[in-house]
């Protein structure tokens, strides 16, 4: 079978060091790997070597520093093989090659930590992500960081993070008597949704090409209404791309495992397992990546926007979050003894605590201009950060807060289904809510609000340091009692009093929920502009400084990229509206405007009153005067320069630009529906869902 015989077939992992490597050097390198040490200098030639070695066999040519900038994407720069030593033409690959590159780091966002003419930046091989060929390309994953040493990419910052949780974590289990576990990494498995459309339809669209998303379309005469395509069979061309994906996905070492199609009609979903958060962030870009080249070799097109389409669903991100140290222990897994369920309780308390004591931090790192038409819309989950836990979980820990018996562990009941030939499994402790923006599923934590292009790094990074923050202020406690089941009763307590306000079971859809949590004092940050600003506050700054992530001038940088790449975005989408209505529609209205006044007067020659065309020649007048104004008004807000600030010039494009934006669309969506489909210039939102 192919997935036993070329899972991984790309990747440098494991076994492939272990075959190629010395036993010294393949020692070496694993404890550096496992135990995140430093590199033994001495190595690296050898591992450089046998890579390079395997690269080639396998029909790389090349080589690249793959890291991850500031744009959410992935980059690198490509270099052969190729050497020349005293005029003979060689294959070589150094040591220093493979630990050290030096790209332009000019050219990509860094938010004011240096200046354009300081051009030199570094990318740092991360050994615990193995390299891997793509095409005739071998990709080293590495950091990426400035001449002074600021981190300039993603990477860096979710290392960081991972020590941090781990060191605090280990702890946590040293009080309770483990003495053997010496790492505890976060795991993630993050379920990616996307669209499929056909790649012809998709070439005629300009806001696609450049935006990823539909800037005009009227709304489809059926949508998902129906709920028949969700789950529903998969279409013969989309089965057959999913399984060249799965092919592709499983030669990099990606254990592709869950396919379907989504709610939205053109919508899918796929999920990896679960694997260490750093490994899934590299991963999930592979994927992203790979979605669209594969999508495009099978004619058709990946639309990886948070809101490719209005009136639909858009699609999002999952980011299942776990715990689990190097013996293969889950520590949100709620055990069987009494100490499994302390020890439980404070980590589940040390979630509590950080998720509510820096909500407003988490829920910046899903916010972008993509994400906006999305977060709220009873679609995904509200703007709102909270925690849904189950009744049971809930009532457990009020329980304990107020002096009473811990755990049932006779809990859960049975499904009774009443027809006798299927059986009556047990029932998971609670009901899934899916209106939850963080939401406890088992032994897992998903955290619902990441748009569906968003790279995972930044959500783990802060989830990474918000628990860690918690665990070290529990370990305090921990060690001033005498008594550890004392120590824990007064965790439980205190997180129920103080931060129980962010646990909430309900709809999250309702307006009720938005009255109830403002009346809990919980924020509501409705869009990017709002949410950026969390990356300054006091208290997150002193966050990220405590655990050495960023410094202060990190953090300011940025803010001033999420809200720089904010502007930028409505800016290209504004002008891109500009354009297709200069070139595409108002010729189109005008055109045919033109055919049926035309056909009007010839009737009227031959003494045939028709007062049908009179009124739609009317409302195409009206419709080009409308749409005219509406142009105007968005290339006027687009003229103004003249910023203090980049918040300043945020909140403009949010509260000016956004809004002529969406004048535009409306006139013209609303015209649409009565042009001849042969002279509309552009294929319609339902060609698009409904050509596959």
């Amino acid at each position: 079978m192919f997935l036993l015989k070329n899972f991984s077939s790309k990747v440098f992992n494991d076994e492939v060091m272990k075959h190629h490597l010395p036993s010294g050097t393949y020692k070496s390198l694993k404890k550096s790997i496992e135990l995140s040490l430093p590199l033994e200098p001495e190595i690296a030639p050898i591992v450089a070597s046998a890579m390079k070695d395997w690269a080639i066999k396998n029909g790389a040519t090349h080589y690249t520093h793959w890291f991850q900038p500031m744009t959410g994407i992935t980059a690198g720069k490509h270099e052969s093989f190729i050497n020349s030593i005293n005029g003979d033409l060689k294959l070589e690959f150094s040591g220093k090659e493979l630990i050290k590159g030096e790209p332009d780091a000019s050219s990509f966002p860094n938010g004011g930590l240096r200046n354009t003419f300081e051009a030199r930046g570094y990318t740092m091989w991360d050994c615990t992500s193995p390299a891997f060929i793509k095409g005739k390309t071998l990709y080293i994953p590495t950091a990426f960081c400035s001449y002074n040493g600021e981190a300039l990419d993603t990477k860096t910052p979710l290392l960081k993070s991972m020590e941090a949780i781990s060191e605090h974590a280990v702890r946590i289990l040293r009080a309770f008597g483990n003495n053997t576990t010496t790492r505890v990494t976060p795991t993630v498995g993050a379920e990616q949704e996307y669209f499929l459309i056909d790649r012809e339809n998709y070439e005629k669209r300009l806001d696609l090409k450049i935006c990823g998303r539909t800037l005009f379309g009227t709304k489809p005469p059926k949508g998902q209404e129906m709920d028949d395509h969700y789950c529903g069979r998969i279409r013969i061309r989309v089965s057959d791309y999913m399984y060249d994906l799965d092919e592709e996905l499983w030669s990099f070492g990606i254990a592709a495992k869950t396919k379907h199609n989504e709610v939205a009609p053109a919508q899918h979903e796929m999920a990896p397992m679960f694997e260490s958060c750093n490994l899934a962030s590299d991963h999930n870009q592979l994927i992203m990546e790979t979605m669209r080249t594969v999508a495009k070799r099978k004619g058709l097109a990946c639309l990886l926007h948070e809101k490719p389409f209005a009136y639909v669903n858009g699609s999002g991100k999952h980011n299942n979050w776990s715990l689990a140290t190097n013996e293969g222990e889950n520590l949100l897994d709620i055990g069987t003894t009494e100490k499994d369920h302390m020890q439980f309780l404070v980590f589940l308390c040390a979630i509590i605590r950080g998720v509510d004591m820096h909500a407003g931090l988490l829920r910046m790192t899903a916010a972008s201009a993509g994400n906006d038409n999305r977060l709220g819309a009873q679609e995904a989950p509200p703007a709102i950060i909270s925690i849904f836990l189950g009744e049971h979980l809930t009532d457990t820990l009020k329980s304990i807060a107020s002096g009473r018996r811990v755990f049932d562990e006779n809990s859960s009941d049975v499904l009774i289904t009443k027809v006798n030939t299927l059986p009556n499994p047990p029932k998971d402790d609670s009901d899934r809510n899916r209106t939850s923006p963080f939401a406890f599923t088992g032994n897992k934590f998903e955290f619902r609000m990441l748009g569906a292009s968003a790279s995972i790094s930044l959500s783990t990074t802060v989830l990474n340091l918000i628990v860690a923050e918690s665990l070290e202020y529990f370990s305090d406690i921990i060690d001033s009692e005498n008594s550890l089941e004392k120590s824990v009763f007064k965790i439980v307590s205190e997180t129920v009093e103080k931060h129980g306000k962010v646990i909430f079971n309900g709809n999250g859809y309702t307006e009720k929920w938005k009255k109830e949590a403002q009346a809990r004092g919980l924020s509501n940050l409705s869009n990017t502009v709002e949410s950026a600003g969390e990356f300054i506050k006091e208290d997150n700054i002193n966050l990220f400084e405590h655990f050495g992530v960023f410094s202060r001038s990190e953090c300011n940088a940025r803010y001033e990229i999420m809200l720089g790449i904010y502007c930028n975005t409505l800016n290209i989408e504004a002008h891109t509206m500009l354009e297709m209505v200069d070139r595409q529609i108002l010729p189109a209205i005008v055109d045919y405007s033109q055919k049926i006044s035309t056909t009007y007067l010839n009737m009227k020659q031959c003494d045939i009153k028709n007062t049908t065309l009179l009124d739609n020649i009317d409302m195409f007048s009206k419709a080009i005067e409308n749409i005219t104004v509406a142009r105007n008004d968005l290339n006027k807000s687009l003229e103004c320069s003249e910023f203090k600030d980049t918040f300043e010039e945020a909140k403009y494009y949010c509260d000016c630009v956004l809004k002529n934006m969406r004048a535009l669309r409306k006139h013209v969506d609303s015209i649409e529906r009565f042009i001849p489909k042969k002279t509309w210039p552009m294929p319609s939102v339902t060609d698009l869902l409904y050509r596959v």
